[in-house]
């Protein structure tokens, strides 16, 4: 990876396996909008972020992105981390592969999805509100929440963004204001979930001390929150990379592959951790664009 500045823009080059519309539009994160193809805004911790990913002959070198009005240290304490730069995901993807070869096209066509490694209370709080809700309907959700609640961002060009809500606030947020952002049976889910992280009975620190099945058990003591919802907060807000969420479209795809019958959510889940072990949350990302793309799980 090289990096270096060219006005108020940073310029990332040679970043492999890196596709930001894969990794955006891959049902990860809520908070982003797509402005162009390979272009996109968003907001993770408390910073706004407008990055392009450039075509081949744009800059010199492949696989090159620019981060407007962004400054290195905003990249080295937010973004590097965020879209996961330092980890080889070459490496992944062949043990991937390794695992099941029919994945092998679909990842040399999908090869740069990568997994995001978000906040943790707002991808907790996220997943509650994705239960039973299509994506676009999920962000206009954290976007009115944000608006209505989140500290205010002004960018240079006088906009204005928000982030996403912090504890604090959220605490002091009712179940009827909650349903005011159209979140519905999941106002006291999410009202029990912000008290129990506010009183500090669950927090970010305290689930990376435990292990995998204690974390997932910890964040299942929230109402609302089941183990489908548990295990995309572990593994994308809390970098459990062996989490494997299992819904309603991966059950119908596993057993299209695997199983051949009716089979349970956690036969699967089970399957897939020993399949591919520490992998499973990234060929999960896979399986799912995999069987998107041969019409299963429709």
């Amino acid at each position: 990876m090289h990096i270096y500045c060219r006005d108020n823009d940073l310029i990332l080059e040679d970043i492999m396996d890196f596709d930001i519309e894969d990794t955006m539009e891959c049902g990860q994160c809520f908070h982003f909008t797509r402005l162009a193809p390979k272009e996109y805004e968003l907001v993770a911790y408390g910073k706004y972020l407008h990055i392009r990913q450039c075509k081949d002959s744009e800059l010199s070198k492949p696989g090159s992105f620019i981060l407007y009005d962004t400054s290195m240290d905003d990249f080295n304490l937010v973004w590097r981390n965020y879209f996961d730069l330092d980890t080889d995901y070459g490496a992944i993807k062949k043990c991937i592969i390794n695992a099941d070869e029919r994945l092998k096209d679909v990842i040399a066509n999908h090869s740069g999805i990568r997994i995001l490694r978000q906040d943790f209370f707002e991808t907790l709080i996220s997943f509650i509100i994705s239960q039973n809700k299509q994506i676009p309907h999920i962000k206009q959700i954290v976007h009115m929440l944000s608006e209505k609640y989140g500290e205010e961002i002004i960018l240079n060009d006088g906009r204005r963004v928000h982030a996403f809500p912090t504890v604090d606030k959220l605490n002091m947020v009712s179940e009827d204001e909650l349903r005011e952002c159209k979140v519905g049976f999941r106002a006291p889910y999410i009202r029990q979930a912000v008290q129990m992280i506010y009183n500090g009975e669950i927090d970010r620190e305290l689930l990376c001390t435990l292990n995998f099945n204690d974390a997932r058990l910890l964040l299942m003591e929230i109402k609302g929150v089941g183990e489908k919802v548990a295990n995309c907060v572990l593994l994308f807000g809390l970098g459990f990379t062996a989490a494997f969420p299992v819904d309603v479209w991966m059950k119908r795809i596993m057993e299209d592959m695997y199983f051949h019958k009716d089979t349970k959510k956690d036969v699967i889940e089970k399957f897939a951790c020993e399949l591919y072990g520490n992998h499973a949350g990234y060929a999960q990302q896979y399986l799912f664009t995999y069987g998107r793309e041969i019409g299963l799980g429709k």
